[in-house]
C-alpha cells in the first residue's frame, strides 16, 4: 500500500533540489515560453502573408480532404481565415503537445540518472520507502510542475492568438475552445506522465541524465504520425478522439507505473552503487 505522506517526502526533497537547480528550471521555463511565442508568431506572420482573396479553389482542394465537422467550421470563412483558423486551432495543436512531453522529461531525467551523479542513490535507496512511494513521489516532482508550465504556455499562446486574430474574425477569439480545453487539461497531463513513467524507468538503468533524456524522447515518435495525420487530414482531433487517446493513454500509465514499481530492482541498484 502507497502511503501518501511518505511520497510527499520524495516530493518535497527533490523539489527542494530542483528549485536550487537552473540547469533544470532554466529549460523548464524558457523552452514552453518560445513554444507558446513562437507558434503564434507563425500565425500573425501569415496573417500578413496569405492574401486577403486566398484562392477559393485551394481553398476548396483543402476542404476535401477534411471531415465533415471541420468542412462545416469554416465554410463561412475567407480563404485568409480559414488557413489561419486552420493552422492555429489544428496544426498546432499536436506540435502543443511538444511541451508537456519536454517540460516532464527535463526533470524526470534528472530523477534516477541525477541521483547517481550526484552520488545520492545509495542514500535513497536505503530509506525505508516502499518503492511505489519512491516512484510515485519521484514521477509527481516532474508532473506538478510540467503540467503547470504546459497550462501557462497554453495561456500564453491563447492571448497572443486572439490578440492579433480578433479583427481578422471580426470580434471572435479564436481561444480558448473544446478541443484545445480537453487537449491541454486530459491528453496532456496522461502525455506527461506517460513520458515521466517511461523516463524514470530508464533513469533507473541509464548511466547518466543525457542518456536518459536521448533515450526518453522515443514518445516524440508517435507525436510526428499526429502531426502528419493532421496536415494530411486523415485524422483531426477533436474533443471526442482527444478524449478517446487521453483514456488509452491513462491506461498506459497506470499499466507503466505498476511495471516501473515491479521492475525497479532495488537490491540490483544498490549493488551497481555500493
Amino acid at each position: 500500500m502507497i502511503r501518501l505522506q511518505k511520497v510527499a517526502l520524495v516530493f518535497s526533497k527533490d523539489w527542494l533540489e530542483i528549485r536550487r537547480n537552473w540547469q533544470v528550471l532554466f529549460p523548464l521555463l524558457i523552452l514552453p515560453l518560445l513554444f507558446a511565442v513562437l507558434l503564434p508568431l507563425m500565425v500573425i506572420g501569415s496573417t500578413f502573408t496569405v492574401p486577403a482573396s486566398a484562392s477559393s479553389e485551394g481553398l476548396q482542394t483543402v476542404l476535401r480532404t477534411l471531415p465533415i465537422h471541420v468542412r462545416d467550421e469554416i465554410l463561412e470563412m475567407t480563404g485568409r481565415q480559414a488557413i489561419i483558423y486552420m493552422i492555429s486551432v489544428y496544426l498546432f495543436a499536436p506540435i502543443f503537445l511538444v511541451v508537456p512531453i519536454m517540460a516532464s522529461s527535463i526533470i524526470a531525467s534528472d530523477s534516477f540518472a541525477g541521483e547517481k551523479e550526484r552520488k545520492t542513490m545509495e542514500a535513497l535507496l536505503a530509506t525505508p520507502l516502499s518503492d511505489g512511494e519512491m516512484l510515485l513521489g519521484k514521477m509527481l516532482v516532474s508532473f506538478v510542475p510540467a503540467v503547470a508550465v504546459t497550462i501557462a504556455a497554453f495561456g500564453v499562446y491563447s492571448a497572443i492568438i486572439d490578440k492579433y486574430t480578433v479583427e481578422l474574425f471580426s470580434g471572435r477569439f479564436l481561444f480558448p475552445n473544446n478541443t484545445w480545453l480537453t487537449l491541454i487539461f486530459i491528453l496532456a497531463p496522461a502525455i506527461a506522465f506517460a513520458d515521466i513513467a517511461l523516463t524514470v524507468l530508464i533513469s533507473t538503468r541509464a548511466k547518466g541524465v543525457k542518456e536518459a533524456q536521448q533515450i526518453s524522447a522515443l514518445l516524440l515518435v508517435p507525436l510526428i504520425g499526429v502531426v502528419i495525420g493532421q496536415v494530411s487530414g486523415a485524422m483531426i482531433l477533436d474533443p471526442s478522439s482527444v478524449i478517446v487517446m487521453a483514456v488509452v493513454l491513462i491506461a498506459v500509465d497506470v499499466v507503466m507505473f505498476l511495471a516501473s514499481v515491479k521492475t525497479f530492482g532495488r537490491d540490483r541498484m544498490l549493488s551497481q552503487v555500493a
